[in-house]
């Protein structure tokens, strides 16, 4: 697969750095080898935005219609009819009800096909509750909005890092872990890893929850009870899982060059070291769903929002993967839809 995806843009907060970085990453025009966007928002706050970022006029098509897109051009869908002025830096309702008609524009199009892929700019995971979006962030939406169970990765050169429990309170971590719950997400992730990533036997290093993975029961029971078992039940299936291994002392070079991806327990557990390793070049990917949604490892940047100053590399990171993503999983589907048939051994 060689052709320029069409990939859907949500713009996240209006008041933050969601459009500043995605104006700043069509300035180089060499983006438009590998997609043809399509940003969801209105056309005149995408042009009210690029008075401060200076693109060409002729970079821009107002579209009515996904079925009109053009290549080489940014192609902007208005998704409401009203003129909004940004409020930059500041946290308002009208930032969170206008990030969300972005975003089920952009969610509703990747349904329907109409799109190969979405990168979401950040959202306000506050404003933006309302009685249509009740949920933790873009990974629940997505997985309430499309087939498949969902596991958050957070991608970089050096590292593919899964959680088990995602936006989770740390004092009710524990009360969401059992051992279906973790083999789930070691399947998950050993999926992703194949069919999205290409890697044929992957490896996945498991962290324990508690400090020096349980020392044997000592501090803590959960690595025995739960992570242990899960592990197991995960190699008899035929998946290369290792550990529990102590999550303090994991994050070195070294050992990350063993395995494929690691597995977190908990969001900060794996966040924490992955931002330090990685900040600004790292990639969210909503993995186990039948859609593509990839994000930047960045909030809304408040901020510096409006002063020109936000770089846009984590973005431009963002779009590379959803292409190579789309690229994985058209292949290993070419490869997987004759397989020969299975013969037991009598």
């Amino acid at each position: 697969m060689k052709r320029a995806i069409k990939l859907g843009i949500s713009i996240g907060d209006i008041n933050g750095i969601g459009l500043e970085v995605i104006l700043k990453t069509f300035k180089d025009k060499r983006m438009f080898d590998f997609c043809t966007p399509v940003v969801f928002a209105e056309f005149d706050l995408v042009q009210h935005l690029n008075r401060k970022i200076g693109l060409d006029d002729k970079s821009f098509r107002h579209i009515h219609s996904l079925k009109d897109t053009t290549s080489k051009k940014i192609n902007v869908i208005n998704c409401w009819k009203e003129k909004v002025v940004p409020q930059f830096g500041q946290n308002t309702k009208e930032g969170g009800k206008y990030a969300f008609l972005s975003l089920q524009s952009a969610s509703d199009a990747l349904k329907s096909r109409d799109t190969d892929a979405l990168v979401t700019a950040p959202i306000n995971k506050d404003n933006i509750q309302s009685e249509e979006f009740n949920f933790p962030g873009h990974t629940e939406f997505l997985e309430n909005q499309h087939q498949g169970s969902s596991i958050m990765l957070m991608l970089s050169e050096h590292l593919r890092l899964g959680v088990v429990t995602g936006h989770v309170p740390l004092e009710k971590v524990a009360q969401h872990l059992n051992h279906d719950v973790v083999v789930k997400k070691i399947n998950l992730f050993h999926l992703a890893l194949k069919q999205d990533f290409g890697i044929r036997k992957p490896k996945i290093a498991v962290l324990g929850l508690n400090p020096h993975a349980g020392d044997n029961g000592l501090i803590g029971k959960e690595e025995q009870t739960i992570i242990e078992p899960a592990i197991k039940t995960a190699c008899e299936k035929g998946i290369l899982a290792f550990g529990p291994y102590s999550a303090d002392s994991f994050f070195d070079r070294d050992k990350l060059k063993a395995y494929d991806g690691v597995l977190a327990m908990y969001h900060d557990q794996g966040l924490i070291p992955f931002k330090t390793l990685s900040f600004g070049n790292g990639v969210n990917f909503t993995a186990g769903l039948n859609v593509i949604r990839t994000s930047p490892d960045h909030g809304t940047g408040y901020d510096i929002a409006g002063t020109n100053n936000a770089n846009e590399s984590s973005f431009r990171q963002a779009i590379y993967t959803a292409y190579d993503i789309v690229k994985k999983r058209s292949e290993w589907k070419t490869l997987n839809q004759n397989p020969l048939p299975k013969f037991e051994k009598k």
